[in-house]
């Protein structure tokens, strides 16, 4: 055996030992982590696959409510959403009560939405862009069914010039102070609106008329 052969055997030797000590000493820990790679893969799987089933399950009730809803079956409608609001997942159960409040309007019910739009309104763990936006379906339904301090005290705050709601909060309030013959109120209020550019094209229409309208009663001085 020549010098060169035998010095590469017993690298050889060198290299299979060293890499049978570094099994000995780290093997059980690549063990481990490879199984917990595993399980952490099927975990997660398994949760996507729990929070998709969960999701869709409720919304399919959540459609189903509405269709009952559109039917005029609307106690069958509420009862599916009560459930709903008791058992629903994610972001439903909080669906299914602004949808209960609008049922009940829609059934006549003009108090007990009101009180479910006050609810939400008052429930600080609801994010505050839903929260407004059941202050002022509440001040919508007070326009008809209460006076124009009950609508105030709901969209008053919505009518700042920052409130991405605000041009329907001053429409509301406007026709609710015109509904009371405060006249002058109403009119500052629609002039407000047709002279914001950020207002959608038909809500000023509705404003520049409703302006026109109090102007031609002579109630506008």
């Amino acid at each position: 055996m020549s010098d060169d052969s035998f010095i590469r055997e017993v690298n050889e030797e060198i290299r299979g030992d060293r890499a049978r000590a570094l099994w000995d000493r780290y093997g059980p820990m690549l063990i481990a982590a490879a199984v917990l790679i595993v399980l952490g893969t099927a975990a997660f799987v398994g949760y996507r696959y729990w929070d998709t089933s969960r999701a869709n399950r409720s919304g399919d009730a959540f459609s189903q409510a509405l269709k009952l809803a559109n039917d005029g079956k609307q106690d069958d409608a509420l009862a599916a959403l009560a459930a709903l609001e008791k058992d629903g997942y994610g972001a439903y159960p909080l669906l299914a009560r602004m949808r209960a409040a609008t049922v009940k309007a829609d059934k006549g019910d003009f108090a007990g939405a009101v009180k479910d739009f006050d609810e939400v309104a008052a429930d600080s763990a609801i994010p505050a862009s839903i929260r407004d936006m059941a202050r002022l379906r509440a001040g919508l339904i007070l326009i008809d069914h209460g006076s124009f301090a009950d609508v105030s005290s709901r969209v008053e705050a919505l009518t700042a010039d920052t409130s991405a709601l605000r041009h329907t909060a001053r429409e509301a309030l406007g026709l609710a102070a015109w509904k009371e013959g405060k006249s002058q109120d109403a009119l500052k209020l629609f002039d407000q609106i047709a002279a914001d550019e950020g207002a959608p094209r038909n809500v000023r229409d509705r404003a520049t008329l409703m302006a026109e309208l109090i102007r031609g009663t002579g109630n506008a001085s």
